[in-house]
C-alpha cells in the first residue's frame, strides 16, 4: 500500500498494526486481538477526517495514485466479451487509446478510453496515456462502428493530455482531436463519457462530448495541467498547489460550472482504496444513465447534446 504525503498519519498507524500483527504471528500468547482492533478503528476515524476536506492539488495526486484503477481494469471489472480493436487504419495503432466491443449486462457497446500502464514498461508502451493523432483516429474509427451497428458508445477519460511531441503535430492533433469533437456531438447513439483520473485539456476532451458527462469525486478536468499553469504564471512548479485552487478543476467545481452532468462518490480512501466497489459503482452509473438516454430518439439525443454543449460558459459584459 502506498501513502500520500498528507495520508501520513495513516501510513503512521498501518505501521503500528502491522507490527502488533507481527509479534502476534511469532507469539500467539499475546493477545494483540483488542490492540488491533482499536487500531482499525482510529485507521477508519483518521481516514475519514483526512479525505472530509482534501484541498484541490490533494484530489490531482490521488487522481495520478499509482494504485488507482484504470481502464482497462474497468473493462475487465464492469464490461463482458470485451474485444479489443486495433489501428486508425491510417499509421498505426496507438497503445494511449484503446478500444473495442464488449457487453454490458448483455448489451452490445463499444467502450474506448486512454490506458496509463501498471509499471514503467508498460507505461512506456502505453505513452503515459497520452495518445497520438492516430489514437484520437481510432476512437473515431470505433465510434462510427458503434454507431453503424446501434451500440452505445462509453468512454473512460484518465490522461495528462494528448501527446505534445513535434511528429504528433506533423500528424495532425489538433485536426483529430477537432474531428472528434464535431463527429461526437452528431453521433446517432448514445454517449456516456466518464472521467476516471485525469482529465487534461484536449486530450480527455477529444473523447469526452456525450450524452452524459461525469467525473470520479476525485479527479479533475481542466484546460492545463497544475503544474503547466505553475510553469507559465511563475516560471516555477512549486506554485502547483496555488494553480490548481486557481483553475477550479474538481468534481465539484466542474459540476458548479455546469461542465459535466454528474458527480460519482467514491468509496472513502478514494477509488485505489476499493478498486472493485469503486467498479461497481461505475457500472450502476452506466446502466442508469443508458436507462435514461435509450428510449429517446437519436434525434432527440442529438439536439440535446448540442443545446447543452451550447450553453456552456459564462461572462460578464463591463
Amino acid at each position: 500500500m502506498q501513502f500520500l504525503d498528507f495520508e501520513k498519519p495513516l501510513e503512521e498507524l498501518y505501521g503500528q498494526m502491522s507490527k502488533l500483527k507481527e509479534v502476534h504471528a511469532k507469539n500467539h500468547q499475546v493477545d494483540a486481538a483488542k490492540a488491533i482492533g482499536e487500531l482499525e478503528e482510529a485507521i477508519e476515524i483518521t481516514r475519514a477526517q483526512i479525505y472530509q476536506n482534501l484541498t484541490p492539488w490533494q484530489r490531482v495526486q490521488l487522481s495520478r495514485h499509482p494504485e488507482r484503477p484504470y481502464t482497462l481494469y474497468y473493462i475487465e471489472k464492469i464490461f463482458s466479451n470485451f474485444t479489443e480493436l486495433y489501428g486508425d487504419r491510417q499509421v498505426r495503432d496507438d497503445k494511449a487509446m484503446i478500444g473495442g466491443m464488449a457487453e454490458l449486462n448483455g448489451m452490445p457497446v463499444m467502450v474506448m478510453g486512454q490506458q496509463k500502464g501498471i509499471n514503467t514498461k508498460m507505461r512506456q508502451m502505453r505513452n503515459f496515456g497520452m495518445a497520438n493523432p492516430e489514437g484520437y483516429r481510432k476512437a473515431l474509427r470505433l465510434m462510427k462502428m458503434a454507431e453503424k451497428f446501434n451500440r452505445p458508445v462509453i468512454t473512460l477519460i484518465d490522461t495528462p493530455g494528448a501527446y505534445p511531441g513535434l511528429e504528433a503535430e506533423e500528424r495532425g492533433q489538433g485536426e483529430a482531436i477537432a474531428r472528434n469533437l464535431f463527429e461526437m456531438v452528431n453521433l446517432k447513439v448514445p454517449v456516456i463519457c466518464v472521467i476516471i483520473g485525469e482529465g487534461a485539456s484536449g486530450g480527455a476532451l477529444g473523447i469526452g462530448i456525450g450524452d452524459k458527462v461525469a467525473m470520479l469525486e476525485n479527479t479533475w478536468y481542466t484546460v492545463i495541467s497544475p503544474e503547466s499553469c505553475s510553469s507559465i504564471l511563475w516560471r516555477s512548479w512549486n506554485f502547483k498547489e496555488q494553480a490548481a485552487e486557481q483553475l477550479k478543476l474538481t468534481s465539484e467545481d466542474m459540476s458548479q460550472f455546469g461542465l459535466v452532468d454528474d458527480v460519482i462518490k467514491e468509496p472513502l480512501g478514494g477509488a485505489h482504496a476499493r478498486p472493485e466497489e469503486m467498479a461497481m459503482i461505475v457500472k450502476e452509473y452506466l446502466l442508469q444513465s443508458l436507462a435514461a438516454l435509450l428510449p429517446l430518439s437519436a434525434e432527440e439525443r442529438t439536439n440535446q447534446r448540442i443545446e447543452k454543449f451550447s450553453k456552456m460558459g459564462f461572462y460578464e459584459e463591463a
